[in-house]
This record gives structure tokens, C-alpha cells and sequence, in this order.
């Protein structure tokens, strides 16, 4: 087992516990606060991963979710293994194991470095575009399989996931994104004006930079302990909600952020049922951005060795954690947070070995001279040495190549602000020409940024910034500051200091030549960005697709700036010329099992059943999908498949009596004294007029004129509706009721109310229904004289409430039994003994599609496609045409809407009598068989016309009647007759008896 004999002093962060852990099935130890990166880094641990495209060695770079190398899996047991997280991230726990990713055998001996040593020069950039097109065949044969097998990262897991995940939604005035200093200062102003606020930061402890804060003072007090208090103080005031361990991931419209929360990742074992992460959906009313900046890079020759990190990363290993990342260690650097880090890394005991500066001679760099350091200005990196480890680091200064040894290269190229977030708000970016970074600048969202990304880095300035976008923020949700703010006094050893760096760094060497990285993870160095410059690509986007900068699972937090400032030295424009990437979300990956929450199994799709499921399963029905519901598909006997049954099923009904459910239909009530008068505006139908305990066919346009829904409506009083719709329809319906009422009609008075599940609906079908269902009735009379076609009425029925309709989907003498969900089964059960004397038959759907077809009613979706008007399916009967407007009207105005050649409904015959055509199958004229005019909606044999039969829609298809077409179908075109889309008892005599 490996100890810790690189921490050299007690962490900030850290207990003291022990704690054990492997890495690749070597034994480690670390302490109680550990990550995963500090703990191997205590053990002497640089090596953690491979390059995606070359194999190189790569080691720890950064600290938290910027680091592109470490990715590790980690993994519990077989059903808990998790690929590609960042070892920065990874909280140590007892018993943690992890493995590294991308390497084939190990991480000493990859098999794959080959692509390094010997074909790197034939794998530039854009190498993809260029080859694998010949032979053709070779693509699925061998190119194909051999990329696929080495590409990826981690693998992914082959067990079901058997975590819990929980979401919840929560409501704030205002939302602070970052902990750090200006985080905590903006919260705490906000929550003493009285705002509710959420505090949330990705980090195990909030408290940002502050816990790296070695010789700060603030107010008197050190860095620890000022943290210590304010978060005291935070934590008891009323409505303040801290959130560590919790990243905003996405900022979405309205103030809406994304954030996910690990709350057992850190345990070593959790209780069981325990969620393993929850999602927070947030809606703020104002949103402080305190996100922080991240350290950028510098771009040299063989900058990726393991041991060559940024320096604040190996600063904040230091003081956190107590870990020294290297024994003789050289700063190179562009910033005088170089010298920050040199005097903290001397103090601590560590060699520093060389202070590169490739800027000139400065205040700082005097300073850290005369404190004894070695320093050397104006200086240019040559390349490192090493395989497994950086070994040695090359530099020109002064007229001088020197190669210093060392066991670890720390590089400081400025700090770049992070605006992921505030760019994906919509917000506009400007650019900094003194900081060399994008700001915000315009805001889309109630929103303001705070701190470092702001561009205010030294702590004073991010504390007071923090605290104005704090008040401002309370001030904006309707708060009032209780009194002046007081800026805390900082008092430091070593400041900040400012400086910065973009693009490659001063070099000897020919960057066309040498690998100088820019994305450490997609293995992309200066030479593939000037690559894509002299092949054409001008704008960032543009190079970032061609070269895949800025496309890793980092989403190029480190890369961006530095090819930004390649691409404009290499082709003479400015930044802005240039433009910058698109930043999405997520900021940082998020799980698939906190986006699904308990929408898994059984409730990733739910099943929609019916009152009366039960008893069709028991009756042995096959069932499908259709939307969310479970319906009875048909109900074979035995020795029946599908054609039997349904044959059996069709002419049962038209013979005698069936029984259907149809609780599945969307049901809406519509009350109110503006019923009549909404109902006129939103269907295409006249409404005023429809006495009460009538029913009408109702059908309902988009804006554009298509047909969008279609069913029966039932007048139930001057001042109530009762509107049914298609299964499938049912949301889109009301939502698009809703829709209107509030925001084009706010002037009715009216209430929508969904009553889909309300109801089981019971349709009786059949020349015999009358006979079943008239002695279970209570209080109606339902004679044909009384009770005639397309009537409804409130009755009793097997002593329950009832709504009966009068409809007919089948053509035959029709009833639909509306009961209370909850007595659904009984009434069932109840007509269904009734009807055994009749020789009732249960039916499903395919039976009342063959039905409703024989009789040419259409199905909204089926018949209909998003461009179908009610002209086109024989509607244009129900069309109000006296009303001034309804939704769609002016639509139909269009002269496009009344071509003579549009596709128009139709029945379609097979003339050879026996084949049942294809849906979707398309129809030609024989004179032109390679140009479809139409298509088949929907194709049975009909059992009751020993025939089959065909919906379609046809091209002036209502003026082809009696013409021959053809049809392509897999054994050969079939020869079809265009007649009426009714083919059974056309004159509607059955339905009316």
C-alpha cells in the first residue's frame, strides 16, 4: 500500500482521517476531504489518463471542472460503475476504487501509443474529411470497426442503474451561482434585505478561492475564519438555502436554472433508498452570476506531460489539502499570480527551481528576485523532457538555453472569466482588450454577474462587486437594503497582480512542427489550428468543428482564448473578428439518472389503463400503445390470430351488438356564460343554435387551416359543453383552449376542465343495442322517437350516475355509456351479462377501425397528416359558414386551400377482389406510374363485404371517380378503382333505427 509522502502539511479541507482507496487495483491512502486528484497526488500519483487521439501520458492539470485529463470511472459493484468523471470532482471516500479510461492494456504500457510515435503525421486535423473513401466497401468492413473500437473514453456500464434520483422544483428571489467571495457577499446582502436565496456551489465546502486564502486577511481576520462567520451568519437568516455540492448546469428562459446536487457520491456507504443526486429546476426572480475564472494555459512545445499543471491548481493542492505536487518545481508564466505561487510553494518547503516570465522585467518579478527566487524575463519555452513524468523543462532567456530539471512544470497564463452561463442566458459578450477576455455585457435575463467573471479578480474588488450585485439583486425582487454596506478590509502578503497571455507562447521552436496542445483532451495542438487557418477556416466555429477544439467533455474551458489568439495572430484580424464559440449547456456533464428522475422502467412511459383493463385481460385481449394508453387491440378465441378475430368481431357488431371501450377519448367540460360563444370561435362548427341534450360533430383547424382534431360535442345546458376528443389529442386540445382563452379571449367567461379520466366510456354498437342497454336505464327514455341520433342526456344506469350519448362510430345503431370512472367495471360487467342473451361480442380497435373505414369516417392522424383542410376529407359540411371567425378561417381563404388538385378523400377498390393494399403505399395514374398523386390512408378486408377496402387521398380525387390507378406493392403493381369513400350502407339508414 502507497502513503501520502507528498503531504507536507495539514489541509485546510482535510481531517487527518484515514482513508483507503485504489486506483487501477493499486492500494493508496488518503485523508477524510480528499478528492480523488489530491489524494493520488499525495501518493506521488501524476499518470491518470490517456490523450483521445494520440495515447500520450496525461496527469492532473487543474483542480476542479476544468480539468480536461483526469477522467476516471468509478465503480461499487457491477450495477454502479460510472465512467468519465473528473478525478477533481471525485470526493474521497473508505473503499473507493477507480480506474483510468483510455488505455489499452494500462496507463504505462498502451499499445495504442503507436498513434503518437509513428502515426501522428498522417492523423492531423480534419485528417476524417480527407480519408477512409476508398475502397467503398472498406468503410463498414474494417474502417468503421477499428474507429469505433478506439474511440470513446469510458466505458459505458452494462447494468441497469439501481439508484434512486429525486427532482424537485423550487421558487427564489434571488439565485447566487458560485460560492467564492463575491457568491457569499452578494447572498448575504440579499438575504438581510428580507429576499429568499439559494446559495449553490459545485464544490464539497463553499467558500471558492477563500479556501486557498494562505496570509489573507479580511476585516482582521483570517481567510478561514472570515469564511466561517459569514457562512454562520448566512445559514441563520430565514429563507437562505446553501446548496454545496450542487452545479447550475443550464440557464434557460425566464429566470429558469438548471442545478444537480450529489448527496450520497461522497459516502462510503449509503443508506439504502438514499437519492443518489437530485435536480433542481429553479425559477429565480434575480439571478447573481458569481462564477468564478479559470486559469488559462500556456501553449508550448510538449506542454502535456503528466507532472505539467496550472499553477493556482497546484497552489490551491497546497493549501487545501497540504499536498506538495512536486519536489523542484518551475513556474512559466504570463501573470504575476507566477510569483504568488513561487513565494507560497517556497515557503512550504518546495523547490522552485525557475521562475519563466515571458513578459519583461516588472515590479513582481523584482520583488520575487530580491525574496531570493530565481527569476528570468523575457523568456522563451523550448519544449520538456519526460515520458511518464515531466522530467526536465528547456528555457532561452537572456541569450541563454538552459534545461532545468524538475519534477513538475506549473503554468500561469492569466485567468479567463467564466461566462458559460451568462452566454447561454442569451447575453451578449464583450471583449476586454486590457484583461485579453470576453465580460459580460448586456443581460437578457434578470440577471447580474459578480467576481472574477466579471473580470474583477483581486479579492477587495470581487468582495465589493459582490455585495453591489447583491443589493441590487434584493432591490430588483421588490427588497429594500436595511442600511449602507460596509466593504470588508483585505489586507494580503502576496497579491493577485494582473497580466495575461493568449495564443502560443514565445518559442523557439517551429510550432508547425512541434506538439504544442491546445485541448489537452481532443489532443489538438497550434499546429492543427494553423492547419485549419490555411485551409480557409476563418471563424472560430468554423476551426473549432474542423480541428474539434473546444469539443471535449471540458467544452473547451481551457482551449477557447488560446486559439482564439491563434487564429488571429496567424490570419491578422482582432477577436471580435474572429467571434467565439457557442456555449451550452450543461456547464459540466450531467447524469442521465438526474435528468430522468423516477421517469425510469415502468414510469419512463407510463401506462394509461382504463377502468375496464382488468376484465379485457382476463378475457385474453391482445393489447397495443396508442399515446400513453393500453388498449384492447382485439380478442382472439382460441385458434384465432388477428384477421380471424377481427373478421369475427366486425360482423358480430354489424349482425347483432358489440361492446367497446372508449374511455380513452379526450373529454373536456366547458362551462360558463361565454360557452356558446368560445365554442363558435374555436371550432369550425356553428354552436349557437345546437339545442340542449343535442350533439354535434365537431372538428378543430390550427391557425393554418389543417385539420387538428375532430369529435363529438354534447350541449348539456344553455351554458355547458361537453367536448370529446381523440385519444391522442386530448392535451394538445385543451392546451391549445387554454392557450386562446388567456391570451386571445381573456374577455369570456369561461372554464375548461379535463374530465378524460372522469369518465369510462362504454360504447354499445349494433342493431341490437337498444335491447341491451334500455332495461339497465333509469329515468330516460331511449326510443328512437325519444332519444334520437346524436343526443345526450344525464341519467341513472345500474344505479349510478350516467351520461348517455347517442353516437355512432361504427355506423350502426349506437350508444356511448358515460359512468364515474370508479363504478367503470361494474357497469361493464353489468351490460355485458345483459348482452351474453344477444350474443354480444367484445371488440378492440382494430375492429373499430375496420368499421369506422367502412363507412368512409376518417381518423385524425390517419386519414389526416398536417395538411389536410376539411374540404379535403369531405368535411366541408360542418363549416359555419355564416360566422365571422373561428381559428383558421382566414387560412382557408388562401387560394392554395381550394386548388382543384389537391388531395382530396377517396375509397379505393382492389379490382383483383382479394389483395388488401398497404398504408402508405403510394398511387399512380398508369400513364405516369413514376409519379405518385396520392397515397393509401388506411387498407382492410371488410368481412361484412367479403371485400377489401381502402382509404386514400388522391389528387382531385372526388373528380376521378371510376378511374383505374395502380398501386406498387411488393408482389407488383395491383390495378384499384376510385369509388366513394363509403362502402357500406351508404344511405345511412342503419344508423338511424
Amino acid at each position: 500500500m502507497t502513503t501520502g509522502h507528498h503531504r507536507i502539511a495539514p489541509g485546510r479541507v482535510t481531517t487527518g482521517r484515514t482513508l483507503r482507496f485504489t486506483f487501477d487495483g493499486k492500494e493508496y491512502t488518503g485523508q477524510e476531504g480528499d478528492t480523488l486528484a489530491s489524494a493520488l497526488l499525495a501518493n506521488g500519483v501524476h499518470l491518470v489518463g490517456r490523450s483521445f487521439k494520440y495515447h500520450r501520458p496525461r496527469g492532473i492539470m487543474g483542480a476542479g471542472a476544468d480539468e480536461p485529463n483526469a477522467l476516471v470511472g468509478i465503480r461499487r459493484d457491477r450495477a454502479r460503475y460510472t465512467p468519465n468523471l473528473l478525478a477533481t470532482q471525485v470526493e474521497l471516500y473508505d473503499g473507493l476504487d477507480a480506474v483510468s479510461q483510455n488505455r489499452h492494456p494500462s496507463l504505462e504500457h498502451d499499445r495504442m501509443a503507436i498513434n503518437d510515435r509513428l502515426l501522428s503525421r498522417f492523423i492531423p486535423a480534419g485528417f476524417y474529411y480527407k480519408t477512409f473513401m476508398w475502397p467503398k466497401k472498406a468503410w463498414d468492413r474494417l474502417y468503421e470497426p477499428r474507429i469505433r473500437e478506439a474511440a470513446g473514453l469510458g466505458v459505458a456500464p452494462s447494468e441497469p442503474d439501481p439508484d434512486r434520483y429525486t427532482q424537485r422544483y423550487a421558487h427564489c428571489d434571488v439565485l447566487v451561482v458560485g460560492g467564492g467571495p463575491a457568491g457569499i457577499a452578494a447572498a448575504r446582502q440579499a438575504a438581510e434585505a428580507g429576499a429568499r436565496v439559494m446559495l449553490c456551489d459545485d464544490r464539497p465546502r463553499i467558500g471558492g478561492s477563500l479556501l486557498a486564502a494562505a496570509d489573507t486577511m479580511i476585516d482582521g481576520l483570517s481567510a478561514t475564519e472570515w469564511l466561517t462567520r459569514e457562512l454562520a451568519a448566512l445559514a441563520a437568516l430565514p429563507g437562505v438555502t446553501l446548496l454545496p455540492r450542487t452545479i447550475a448546469f443550464g440557464y434557460y428562459p425566464h429566470n429558469w436554472i438548471g442545478l444537480t446536487e450529489k448527496l450520497t457520491d461522497h459516502l462510503a456507504n449509503p443508506a439504502k433508498g438514499m437519492p443518489r443526486e437530485r435536480l433542481w429546476q429553479v425559477r429565480a426572480r434575480q439571478v447573481v452570476l458569481a462564477t468564478g475564472a479559470i486559469e488559462r494555459p500556456l501553449v508550448f512545445p510538449d506542454n502535456d506531460r503528466p507532472g505539467i499543471m496550472l499553477a493556482d491548481a497546484a497552489r490551491t493542492y497546497l493549501q487545501q489539502y497540504g499536498v506538495a505536487v512536486g519536489q523542484r518545481v518551475v513556474i512559466v508564466g504570463a501573470h504575476d499570480n507566477a510569483y504568488r505561487v513561487a513565494h507560497e510553494m517556497a515557503a512550504a518547503g518546495v523547490t522552485v527551481a525557475m521562475v519563466a516570465d515571458i513578459r519583461p522585467p516588472s515590479a513582481a518579478s523584482g520583488a520575487a528576485q530580491a525574496a531570493g527566487l530565481p527569476v528570468a524575463t523575457d523568456a522563451r519555452i523550448e519544449g520538456t523532457t519526460g515520458g511518464l513524468r515531466v522530467t526536465s523543462i528547456t528555457i532561452t532567456a537572456q541569450g541563454k538555453t538552459v534545461r532545468h530539471d524538475c519534477d513538475a512544470v506549473l503554468m500561469v497564463g492569466g485567468f479567463t472569466p467564466s461566462v458559460h452561463l451568462f452566454s447561454q442566458s442569451r447575453g451578449k459578450l464583450a471583449w476586454d482588450e486590457g484583461l485579453q477576455a470576453y465580460l459580460p455585457d448586456v443581460s437578457a435575463e434578470a440577471e447580474r454577474s459578480a467576481g472574477a467573471c466579471r473580470g474583477r479578480f483581486a479579492l477587495v474588488d470581487a468582495l465589493g462587486d459582490g455585495i453591489a450585485a447583491g443589493r441590487d439583486a434584493a432591490s430588483a425582487a421588490g427588497f429594500t437594503a436595511s442600511g449602507p454596506a460596509m466593504l470588508p478590509k483585505v489586507a494580503l502578503r502576496h497579491a493577485l497582480g494582473e497580466g495575461g497571455h493568449m495564443g502560443a507562447a514565445p518559442t523557439s521552436r517551429d510550432l508547425g512542427k512541434a506538439k504544442a496542445f491546445v485541448d489537452w483532451q481532443n489532443d489538438v495542438t497550434a499546429r492543427d489550428i494553423l492547419l485549419a487557418t490555411r485551409e480557409g477556416f476563418l471563424s472560430i466555429e468554423h476551426v473549432k468543428r474542423y480541428t474539434t477544439t473546444g469539443m471535449a467533455t471540458d467544452q473547451g474551458k481551457l482551449s477557447n482564448i488560446n486559439a482564439l489568439g491563434i487564429v488571429s495572430e496567424a490570419t491578422g484580424r482582432s477577436i471580435p473578428e474572429i467571434g467565439l464559440t457557442t456555449f451550452r449547456s450543461p456547464y459540466t456533464p450531467v447524469t442521465f439518472g438526474a435528468l430522468a428522475g423516477h421517469a425510469r422502467g415502468d414510469l419512463f412511459d407510463p401506462a394509461r389503463i382504463t377502468a375496464i383493463h382488468d376484465w379485457a385481460r382476463e378475457q385474453g385481449a391482445a393489447f397495443e400503445d396508442v399515446g400513453n394508453w393500453r388498449r384492447a387491440h382485439y380478442f382472439p378465441r382460441p385458434g384465432e390470430d388477428l384477421h380471424a378475430a377481427v373478421a369475427r368481431e366486425c360482423v358480430g357488431v354489424r349482425r347483432g351488438v358489440g361492446i367497446f371501450d372508449a374511455s380513452t377519448l379526450g373529454k373536456i367540460e366547458i362551462v360558463g356564460p361565454d360557452a356558446a360563444e368560445f365554442m363558435n370561435r374555436f371550432f369550425v362548427n356553428a354552436w349557437t343554435k345546437l339545442g340542449v341534450g343535442k350533439c354535434r360533430y365537431g372538428v378543430l383547424l390550427r391557425e393554418d387551416g389543417f385539420v387538428m382534431d375532430d369529435g363529438v360535442v354534447g350541449r348539456l345546458a344553455t351554458d355547458r359543453f361537453h367536448v370529446t376528443t381523440t385519444t391522442g389529442g386530448a392535451a394538445r386540445v385543451l392546451g391549445m383552449m387554454e392557450d386562446y382563452l388567456q391570451t386571445e379571449w381573456p374577455d369570456l367567461n369561461v372554464w375548461l376542465t379535463s374530465t378524460t379520466e372522469q369518465w369510462s366510456v362504454i360504447a354499445v354498437q349494433g342493431p341490437k343495442a337498444r335491447e341491451v342497454i334500455a332495461p339497465l336505464i333509469e329515468g330516460l327514455d331511449i326510443s328512437a322517437a325519444a332519444f334520437p341520433h346524436m343526443s345526450i342526456a344525464d341519467a341513472r344506469i345500474c344505479g349510478v350516475p350516467m351520461r348517455l350519448m347517442r353516437v355512432s362510430f361504427t355506423g350502426e345503431l349506437g350508444f356511448e355509456v358515460n359512468v364515474p370512472s370508479g363504478h367503470g367495471r361494474m357497469v361493464w360487467e353489468a351490460i355485458w351479462e345483459r348482452g351474453k342473451a344477444f350474443d354480444m361480442v367484445p371488440y378492440g380497435t382494430e375492429t373499430m377501425h375496420v368499421l369506422r373505414a367502412e363507412k368512409g369516417y376518417i381518423i385524425v392522424g390517419q386519414e389526416t397528416d398536417g395538411t389536410v383542410t376539411p374540404d379535403d376529407v369531405g368535411l366541408s359540411w360542418a363549416i359555419g359558414k355564416a360566422k365571422p371567425d373561428f381559428v383558421g378561417k382566414r387560412s382557408l381563404a388562401r387560394p392554395a386551400m381550394t386548388a382543384p388538385d389537391r388531395k382530396q378523400l377517396v375509397g379505393l377498390k382492389s379490382l383483383d377482389g382479394r389483395t388488401v393494399l398497404e398504408e402508405g403505399a403510394q398511387i399512380a395514374a398508369p400513364s405516369a406510374a413514376t409519379t405518385p398523386i396520392g397515397h393509401v390512408t388506411s387498407a382492410y378486408r371488410s368481412a361484412v363485404l367479403d371485400a377489401p377496402i381502402a382509404l386514400a387521398l388522391v389528387r382531385g380525387g372526388r373528380r376521378r371517380l371510376g378511374e383505374t390507378l395502380h398501386v406498387p406493392m411488393p408482389g407488383g403493381p395491383i390495378a384499384v378503382e376510385i369509388v366513394s369513400p363509403v362502402f357500406y350502407d351508404p344511405e345511412g339508414t342503419r344508423i338511424d333505427v
